[in-house]
């Protein structure tokens, strides 16, 4: 798409355009839904439905559906799904049921969503967070709005020091990959371009993740605090919270922070307390997991088909709307009002040299004390898992830590790692968004590794080929011979995997093959019955 296209696009999006239709097209009753928005962003109403039809909220076969219960990860290995669905099917009826991925409530599997609500079977708790640590930096509660800000603020008067600070800091993305985020900001503060923009991905899709809903609902202007700080930093007027519609309590937690910011804005007045002009805007997602990729969710924010760009050019230079743009997960933004008042080195204390700081996991339903854990960087998985989580409440044979593309851990090899990136990378594994579901040891693995390829194809963006079909047909030949007796020629299984590593265009197909090979090592002889015998097994010994 040309620049100027792209920046056209600013007319769909923020207020809230093509993201308030897709939420209600399918149920709206209208002939023509996205008629009236086609003509007064002069855009082709052809042009909206193809994007609309890329989310899940709109979709038609959503219709008569009432109420929506979670299949995500593990929610299926807890065993619960089952139980949910008949309860719900008992006031509901069962063609009202319909299916949502992942609601964030993985700490108790009993979670449904119903009229823009998280409903549960059971009574509804707050999520557990604990810690081993004295003085925590994520969970720590926070002083008034008024003096937070004023405190951050003191801090953001010399935006350069400002991010000598953060590189002090050594903080690397929380999302997922890593990346230092004194880069970015570095990048995306010396890019030519205005305006700038500092985008934040609260789109936690990862099934078994949900330590960014706690941020949102629980430390919100932590994260308004984070994002004004990288505004300051590179030199941005506008901050964009994209936040999927599963997550209807952290949307509505963040426009409460968002008012109570701008209620600060215009007092004025007192020096001491006044917070400069600075616009939030709130996206609300319309159920696709691929706009957790950076280039995907910028698309679906300007009104776009949320399909993935390829890079480069990347964010910071060519972001939301064809502008410069700050983007960074929650938990990321959420450390930077902490190391800014506390300072860079106080920060990179903590951990390793390699990956310094805390880190927040969440463990789910399978473990005897679930909940969202702000654990030092380096700590021993085993500490996590056993000493703070209280161990499983049943037999585990592995763990899926990092989501449905992120590592498949067999509990033999938990000695061996520690909470940081490299020692990960090292055992062939990833950490991810370090949120952590427990496999039990009666579970077949067969029926977790189909449920990642539907899962896989179902969120494809279609783009690129590799991902839109190799997906698919990974799950049709696991459901051929788990279910139909059909074997799984092995190199043409390996050829699968390696043309959906190396030819998709983003993480959402090419991290697929990490948790199915781990699958492949480690519990080899549990699935070597889906599979042929290859020329070598057929020799005599």
């Amino acid at each position: 798409m040309s620049k100027n296209l792209r920046g056209l696009a600013a007319r769909l999006a923020l207020d809230p355009g093509l993201h308030g239709l897709t939420q209600t097209a399918a149920t709206s009753g209208l002939e023509r839904p996205f008629a009236a928005l086609a003509e007064s962003s002069h855009t082709g109403e052809a042009s909206l439905i193809g994007a609309s039809s890329c989310y899940h909220f709109p979709r038609q076969h959503r219709e008569g559906k009432r109420v929506f219960a979670c299949d995500g990860t593990a929610c299926l290995v807890s065993g619960r799904t089952t139980a949910v669905a008949a309860r719900l099917a008992e006031h509901f009826g069962p063609e009202a049921i319909g299916q949502a991925t992942c609601l964030g409530q993985c700490h108790r599997n009993d979670a449904f969503l119903h009229e823009g609500a998280t409903g549960f079977l059971a009574d509804a708790t707050t999520v557990p967070t604990r810690t081993s640590m004295a003085s925590p930096i994520l969970l720590a509660p926070l002083p008034p709005p008024e003096d937070y800000y004023a405190t951050l603020l003191a801090h953001l008067r010399d935006p350069e020091q400002a991010l000598i600070e953060i590189t002090h800091s050594g903080l690397r993305g929380r999302g997922g990959a890593g990346f230092p985020l004194h880069l970015k900001l570095k990048a995306a503060r010396e890019a030519p371009g205005e305006p700038k923009y500092v985008v934040c991905n609260a789109d936690e899709g990862d099934p078994g993740a949900f330590s960014d809903k706690w941020l949102l609902e629980e430390r919100p202007h932590a994260v308004l605090g984070g994002m004004l700080a990288a505004a300051r930093i590179i030199g941005a007027a506008e901050g964009v919270l994209y936040i999927r519609a599963e997550y209807p309590e952290a949307i509505q937690a963040m426009q409460a922070a968002i008012a109570r910011f701008e209620a600060l804005t215009r007092s004025g007045g007192n020096e001491h307390h006044a917070v400069p002009p600075f616009r939030f805007h709130v996206v609300t997602g319309a159920g696709a997991y691929v706009c957790g990729e950076e280039t995907a969710l910028l698309n679906s924010i300007e009104g776009l088909r949320p399909e993935v760009r390829t890079r480069p050019p990347y964010p910071t230079h060519y972001g939301l709307f064809g502008q410069p743009t700050l983007l960074s997960n929650v938990e990321t933004l959420a450390n930077l009002p902490a190391i800014l008042t506390a300072g860079g080195r106080t920060f990179a204390a903590r951990g390793i040299p390699a990956c310094t700081g805390t880190k927040l996991v969440s463990l789910d339903g399978g473990f005897r004390r679930p909940g969202v854990y702000e654990i030092e960087m380096g700590t021993p998985l085993r500490e996590i898992l056993d000493d703070l989580g209280g161990g499983t409440r049943y037999p585990v044979k592995a763990y899926q830590i990092g989501g449905p593309l992120g590592g498949l851990v067999p509990a033999s090899k938990v000695a061996d790692l520690t909470l940081d990136f490299e020692s990960f990378a090292h055992h062939g594994f990833l950490l991810g968004h370090a949120g952590i579901v427990a496999i039990p040891a009666h579970f077949p693995l067969a029926e977790l590794l189909i449920h990642l390829f539907a899962f896989a194809a179902r969120e494809s963006c279609g783009k690129c080929f590799p991902c839109r079909i190799g997906t698919r047909r990974g799950q049709e030949l696991l459901e051929g011979a788990l279910h139909q007796g059909r074997k799984i020629d092995r190199a043409l299984f390996a050829d699968l995997l390696a043309t959906l590593e190396d030819g998709s265009l983003c993480a959402l197909g090419g991290g697929l093959p990490l948790p199915v090979r781990n699958a492949l090592t480690y519990f080899g002889d549990e699935l070597a019955p889906l599979f042929a015998p290859s020329a070598q097994d057929s020799r005599p010994s």
